[in-house]
């Protein structure tokens, strides 16, 4: 499967997932059902991570289309800095649902206040979402004439060109940017490394699961750390990012947030086999995506 059949097969998964889950959310505010309001954070943040994958192979999409002289590549750009956009508030989205799920047994001022950032949040990205559906959908579909009312300008670039240029001409943005990266990729790993191994019964008995458990939030810090900059990077220079080996690093994060989700909601103090067994799954993906993100200079444009 190659970058254009994953983006065919996974760019209705934001609108979709968003629109469900923005509904559900509504009605479990109305209803003031807790257990599908839980489920709608679920959603949120699963869809925010597939989202992801989704944007970073529109790139590989693009360069193939682009030499099809019935597509238009500034509508195709116009669509990217859409989406661009979408992915941004999907994201906080995305973040916001993960908090909302750490402080699900915590009430608080907080987390009173974080039920209404996440209904904002997630209406935002719905829309901005459905936006971007609506060009994706006028470069293949001209019979609907949708590209009519959509602004395009070739002479003019676009939020990912003004971006790309940013990233590339200011000095410092690229290595600050690997910095940040580098110190989020330690806590991240680390958090990982240390919750996993006393799931796993490592320090049994000098580091209650309670007290490990309270790193969470910084592992989901550097996780987001990694994202922002990530992102800045494969805007800046997509070109870079193309190849299975990248596909297979996307799709690693994708099952270690899925992995992070998994002891979000599971009880505080199980250790039983299948947590044990995450555990274990968790540290094999998260040092194969570091393992794949290190060789992506050498194998990227070739594995």
């Amino acid at each position: 499967m190659s970058a254009q059949h994953l983006h065919l097969l996974l760019n209705h998964v934001p609108t979709i997932g968003f629109g469900i889950g923005v509904a559900l959310y509504v009605t479990a505010l109305l209803l003031r059902q807790d257990d599908l309001r839980r489920a709608c954070l679920v959603i949120f943040f699963l869809t925010a991570a597939i989202t992801i994958t989704t944007y970073v192979t529109g790139n590989d999409t693009r360069e193939v289309l682009k030499e099809n002289p019935d597509i238009s590549d500034p509508l195709m750009r116009v669509h990217e800095s859409e989406a661009l956009v979408a992915l941004v508030f999907m994201e906080i989205t995305g973040f916001l649902s993960w908090i909302g799920l750490w402080v699900w047994n915590r009430p608080s001022r907080f987390a009173r206040a974080n039920v209404g950032l996440v209904m904002v949040a997630s209406a935002f990205a719905f829309v901005l979402m459905a936006r971007t559906a609506y060009v994706g959908g006028a470069i293949r579909h001209p019979e609907t004439e949708a590209a009519k009312f959509i602004p395009v300008d070739p002479a003019v670039p676009t939020l990912a060109q003004e971006w790309s240029t940013f990233a590339q001409e200011v000095f410092w943005v690229w290595p600050a940017s690997e910095t940040v990266h580098f110190v989020g990729l330690c806590m991240l790993l680390g958090v990982v490394l240390i919750y996993n191994l006393r799931v796993l019964g490592v320090g049994r008995n000098l580091l209650p699961l309670d007290a490990v458990r309270q790193l969470l939030p910084l592992g989901m810090l550097g996780f987001t750390l990694n994202l922002v900059t990530g992102m800045m990077f494969f805007v800046a220079k997509p070109e870079q990012y193309v190849g299975y080996l990248f596909l297979l690093k996307m799709g690693l994060v994708i099952a270690g947030a899925v992995q992070l989700l998994f002891f979000m909601l599971r009880e505080q103090h199980d250790t039983g086999i299948g947590s044990k067994l995450v555990a274990a799954s968790g540290i094999v993906i998260w040092i194969a995506a570091v393992f794949c993100g290190h060789m992506l200079p050498w194998l990227g444009n070739s594995f």
